[in-house]
């Protein structure tokens, strides 16, 4: 049995999703959305999906940007995990 290699992305990518977990701060979104933006500015308001989790400690955030290339999204991928909310994107 062969393994299956993962989809291919074309870029540019148009409506690709980010996911990214973190703490429950007052500022979170804000702070997500100034890190994403550096990256992808076309990135708007209007499909974000926040979500807390049953504890309040964590929230996610769920956005979505026209992807342009892996440099981009690795230099994304990195910048928002340096922050210190941060802990994991997806």
């Amino acid at each position: 049995m062969s393994q299956q290699e993962p989809p291919k992305i074309e870029f540019p990518c148009a409506n690709y999703p980010v996911k990214v977990i973190g703490l429950c701060e007052d500022d979170y979104l804000d702070v997500v959305l100034s890190i994403v933006r550096k990256h992808a500015p076309e990135c708007g308001d209007d499909n974000i999906k926040e979500k807390e989790s049953s504890q309040g400690r964590f929230r996610s955030v769920t956005l979505y940007i026209t992807a342009t290339g892996v440099d981009q999204l690795e230099c994304l991928h990195k910048d928002l995990m340096a922050h210190e909310y941060i802990r994991m994107v997806i």
